[in-house]
């Protein structure tokens, strides 16, 4: 049974974007470094992971007002029939802006043939350790053969930065490669480390920090919103305390400018909401599948000025 439509409502956004992670717990990859959960999930796990999303995308279907969709999986979706089957129906909706997913691209492609490809995001990432560069280059490949836009990113440790530098040689130059800083503590890089880094990723930088957010403006909550599966709304995935549920009420009641509670905000998916930091100058549309499409990109200076100065000059370097 489909829930209710956004409602209008004075305080409702022109468009809201839903990170949605279900129970899948399950990875075909195992790094070290990677705090999903790997474990093989039974028959009944699985069903009630797809219950899950095919209740979700029910919802999704029943709204008339604009929205975007992320799916930030605890394991790689995309090896799963019922998530690209998901993608697809969702990106034909008149309603949807867009539809991403973060994946290591392990899985088929040759199904995003059927979606709408102008409105898929693929937020992709390679793990040296568990495929050939040249594997995951073809799939890189292949995304481009069927015109589908991506992201690549990697997870910035010492060990891996010649591998790093040698993947954005080889990716086209028009893709964005991101680096996420491997956050272990500050002097974890060299100043030659950083200078690497910074040449792979123009962006590099923005994800070493921590940013001060407790009592700050954050569009998540108002903008921006995060969904268990089972419907639990709260306001991204660092903070825990439900909003109230999707399929209850109304999702415009739940929306509304707040404060973040947090003392600092350090991942992706969290700070780019933040209004003082401006991430959507750089990213445009392509914000949910980390991929620069907006003016700021040309020259991301003022972006990087203005992460600087939400920490203070310099900044808490964050590994």
């Amino acid at each position: 049974m489909h829930s209710s439509p956004i409602e209008t409502a004075s305080a409702s956004p022109s468009h809201l974007s839903v990170l949605y992670r279900g129970p899948l717990s399950s990875c075909n990859y195992a790094c070290p470094y990677c705090p999903f959960a790997k474990h093989t999930e039974t028959a009944e796990e699985h069903r009630a992971d797809t219950a899950a999303l095919t209740r979700f995308t029910d919802w999704v279907a029943a709204q008339t007002s604009p929205l975007s969709v992320l799916f930030t999986p605890w394991g790689e979706a995309l090896v799963r029939r019922r998530y690209q089957a998901a993608i697809t129906a969702l990106s034909h909706l008149p309603h949807l802006r867009q539809v991403a997913i973060q994946t290591n691209l392990s899985g088929r492609l040759d199904w995003l043939a059927d979606a709408a490809r102008d409105k898929v995001g693929l937020w992709a990432t390679y793990h040296p350790g568990e495929v050939p560069r040249e594997r995951f280059l073809a799939r890189c490949a292949e995304l481009d053969a069927l015109g589908v836009r991506y992201s690549v990113g990697v997870v910035g440790r010492r060990s891996q930065l010649a591998e790093i530098e040698a993947l954005r040689a080889a990716l086209r130059p028009e893709v964005y490669l991101w680096v996420n800083a491997f956050k272990v503590g500050p002097g974890y890089y060299t100043p030659s480390d950083l200078a690497r880094l910074n040449a792979a990723d123009p962006l590099f930088e923005v994800n070493t920090r921590r940013y001060p957010t407790r009592g700050q403006p954050c569009g998540a909550g108002e903008m921006a919103i995060s969904v268990d599966g089972d419907g639990t709304v709260r306001r991204c995935h660092f903070i825990a305390r439900p909003l109230g549920n999707l399929y209850a009420q109304p999702v415009a009641e739940l929306l509304r400018p707040r404060p973040c509670s947090r003392p600092s905000c350090e991942c992706h998916i969290g700070y780019v909401h933040l209004p003082a930091l401006g991430a959507e100058d750089v990213y445009g549309p392509g914000l949910l599948a980390r991929i620069p499409e907006g003016p700021g990109w040309a020259d991301p200076s003022a972006y990087l000025a203005r992460a600087r100065q939400l920490v203070g000059g310099s900044g808490r370097a964050a590994g």
